[in-house]
């Protein structure tokens, strides 16, 4: 499901026809991906130039940079939670769907919407508040050769947090009002 467009869900049966997929709400989620997928390619980027420059600075000239190995380990926390909260836009994080799909189509409903608060829940307690307290408190720690403090890089969890927030309030509200399927329809299902 790429979120975009005006194709039609299929209604359960006994149910009424789904709403088209356009509104200002999708337009807004669909410019934050796009955003946030251009963030991720350009952190990446910078991740593997910082690398390459590391290695290259290791190897060839042997005498590593001070500071290369130091942003690689943020830049990389960085793409880690903001794609995270992308994923989670796009409904790919791996679930366990089994009992949803073969709950009946208003359990799955009530199931989806359960899942949704409890993330919703997750990402506001511990993701937003809870990293916006881990900033604070290392907000006047230095990082040892770049020009940050410990807690303008530490930003990515409330940022991660909110912008999972966001994603969840979209996915809850177009799944209660049958928008969007409970689960995703082209989900892989493993049997073991």
């Amino acid at each position: 499901m790429d979120g975009g467009g005006t194709e039609q869900l299929d209604p359960p049966a006994g149910a009424s026809p789904a709403r088209p997929r356009t509104g200002p709400m999708t337009a807004a989620k669909n410019a934050l991906d796009r955003v946030l997928s251009w963030v991720c390619v350009v952190l990446f980027a910078a991740l593997v130039l910082d690398v390459v420059w590391q290695v290259f600075t290791r190897q060839v000239l042997d005498a590593p940079s001070a500071w290369s190995e130091e942003l690689a380990k943020y830049l990389f926390i960085w793409l880690g939670l903001l794609g995270s909260a992308l994923v989670f836009g796009e409904r790919g994080h791996v679930g366990v769907e089994l009992l949803v799909q073969k709950a009946p189509p208003g359990v799955q409903r009530v199931l989806a919407l359960v899942v949704q608060l409890s993330v919703l829940a997750f990402a506001l307690v511990a993701l937003a508040w809870g990293g916006g307290q881990v900033v604070d408190l290392a907000w006047d720690q230095k990082v040892t050769g770049l020009p940050f403090n410990v807690g303008q890089l530490y930003l990515a969890l409330p940022i991660c947090g909110v912008l999972t927030a966001l994603y969840t309030v979209h996915h809850a509200i177009r799944i209660a009002r049958g928008d969007e399927p409970p689960f995703e329809p082209d989900a892989e299902v493993e049997t073991v």
